[in-house]
């Protein structure tokens, strides 16, 4: 007897799933709250160079400014720049002064800003970019913040993936909401960029292990589940992060300064440790570290909450005994072995760029809210509520258009998003709204898509092993995606230039994988290379299921 049919005894998906569902929704809320709070966090409102002995009579700012600020291409006033000497103006006392000391008119010499900048608070009282002048030659830093914690978010998913095999899955959870907690609250108490810096990619480090743990059926659920509810389970877990994408938008708004907007996403934490009372360990990895006793006390307790009726003879500690005995037997696989026949080096390969792709694209477009016709709170909250139609629409198209197609086509999608907003004007910003809700609806498919194609095109002994690889590619993509933003120093489209033509990569990268559509699931390396076309069998589903960053 294995440990599924253990499972079935107990009950694979019930009350007692069900509780473990609700019981990790809240990691699975903070972690969008936590990826995406740099739309608020680090963002720069309009700004000038600060200009000592500017007029209290606000009818005579404007022309003060013109004398001493230069326009940009576009028209607009420098954020960057002032004039090394105020300019002359027609019918202006300023003209008269200039014209007195005798000043070339041609080509005025400007210089950068030495005395600060001014902010338009209007929209954030604070922001860390107002906080420490990262604007101008040091916005730079602004957007390596981003990066920073994504790296961290990098690092950490590799520790938390050793440590939480060597550990138990509870005990990590633990450690990742004390250290989230901890290190955001120094965050928020930062004096400075560098300890700033320092410990939100230290963050990024204990959130990671939400994202080993329990998102989106992370270890911690899915080895409570059963194949059959899988599906239903991983489509209810994926919407939780949707909400929190919704959510920081309703924060953002209500909080306006950064270190109180860290604060109320970082406090959630304290109550979630506490419900670490209920959460179980994962009696699969009991099992295979000999705990036999507990991990007979937890499935006791799972078919209790079920309403399964256990025969005591049939379930004893000798039979759980016998499952633990073959559950150590198996090895762990690691990445080489991805990469040992050819096959499934292919699909390896293949899935590596995609999901490089797809979350590329993905952050890309999700941390860039300005430019369009709506505010950032309002752009925010549309964001998140497209992703609601765009799961649906993934379902239905992955069961009849196939796997394939729906990840090429939604990454091509993005792609043309990207490449259409090139061509839109400045002045339309409607239409640049639309498309840019297009398109995050198209990655947010892609990233749902993505890990449905994946989990189906590796055999089920390296299963988790494929999705961690490419799930670690995916988060280097995640940290790269804020600094191509930087690329607008060169030329002005590039960045969106950039992310779309790597999605296109992605997307005709994803039509050079097997399609999975109503094939069986390979079990074991050799099902994978002797497989030369899907076969029509009974089609299995598995889990829906979403990260972000």
């Amino acid at each position: 007897m294995g440990f599924e049919e253990l499972l079935e005894q107990v009950g694979g998906f019930g009350p007692f799933q069900l509780r473990n569902v609700a019981l990790l929704a809240l990691p699975r809320v903070l972690l969008p709250l936590h990826f995406l709070l740099p739309i608020f966090l680090a963002a720069v409102p309009a700004h000038r160079c600060a200009l000592p002995g500017a007029p209290a009579n606000f009818s005579h700012q404007d022309v003060w400014l013109e004398a001493h600020l230069p326009r940009e291409p576009d028209g607009t006033l420098s954020s960057c720049l002032r004039f090394a000497y105020p300019q002359a103006l027609p019918n202006t006392t300023l003209g008269e002064e200039r014209q007195s000391r005798g000043e070339l008119e041609d080509e005025p010499a400007t210089v950068p800003c030495s005395q600060g900048w001014e902010y338009d608070h209007s929209e954030f009282s604070s922001t860390i970019a107002t906080e420490w002048d990262l604007v101008c030659e040091q916005k730079g830093l602004n957007r390596a913040a981003s990066t920073f914690f994504f790296a961290g978010v990098l690092v950490g998913a590799v520790a938390f993936g050793y440590l939480s095999d060597r550990f138990g899955r509870r005990r990590l959870l633990l450690v990742a909401y004390v250290s989230t907690l901890v290190l955001g609250l120094a965050s928020a108490a930062s004096v400075s960029y560098v300890m700033f810096a320092i410990t939100r990619t230290l963050t990024g480090s204990a959130l990671a292990g939400f994202t080993i743990i329990v998102m989106p059926l992370g270890e911690a659920e899915l080895e409570w589940l059963d194949v059959e509810h899988r599906t239903v389970a991983g489509v209810l877990s994926s919407t939780f992060w949707t909400g929190g994408v919704m959510l920081l938008a309703l924060v953002g708004y209500l909080i306006r300064d950064w270190r109180w907007l860290l604060l109320a996403v970082t406090l959630p934490c304290a109550p979630g440790i506490l419900s670490l009372w209920w959460v179980p360990e994962s009696a699969r990895w009991l099992l295979t570290q000999g705990h036999v006793k507990e991990a007979h006390r937890y499935l006791l307790h799972c078919a209790r909450l079920n309403g399964r009726p256990v025969c005591e003879d049939s379930f004893s500690q000798e039979a759980v005994s016998k499952v633990a005995a073959g559950e150590r037997v198996v090895r762990r696989p690691s990445y080489l072995d991805l990469f040992r026949t050819p096959r499934l080096r292919h699909i390896s390969l293949c899935c590596v760029v995609v999901w490089f792709g797809v979350n590329f694209s993905y952050y890309g477009l999700s941390l860039d809210v300005s430019g369009l016709g709506l505010n950032v709170y309002q752009t925010q909250l549309l964001f998140g509520a497209v992703e609601l139609p765009s799961k649906l629409l993934v379902y239905l198209s992955v069961r009849y258009a196939g796997r394939r197609l729906t990840q090429a086509g939604t990454l091509l999608g993005t792609a043309l998003a990207f490449g259409t907003r090139l061509l839109v004007s400045s002045d339309m910003k409607s239409w640049s709204t639309v498309l840019a809700v297009m398109g995050k609806a198209f990655s947010e498919a892609a990233f749902t898509t993505a890990y449905l194609f994946t989990s189906e095109l590796y055999p089920t002994v390296l299963r988790q092993t494929g999705m961690g690889l490419t799930a670690l590619v995916g988060r280097l993509g995640g940290s790269l995606a804020p600094l191509a933003a930087l690329l607008d120093g060169v030329w002005l489209s590039l960045p969106k230039l950039t992310y779309g033509g790597i999605a296109l990569l992605a997307a005709g990268t994803a039509l050079l994988l097997p399609e999975t559509r109503q094939a069986q699931l390979p079990e074991t390396i050799q099902d994978v290379e002797r497989k030369s076309a899907p076969t029509s069998l009974q089609e299995e589903e598995m889990p829906m299921k979403q990260v972000q960053n």
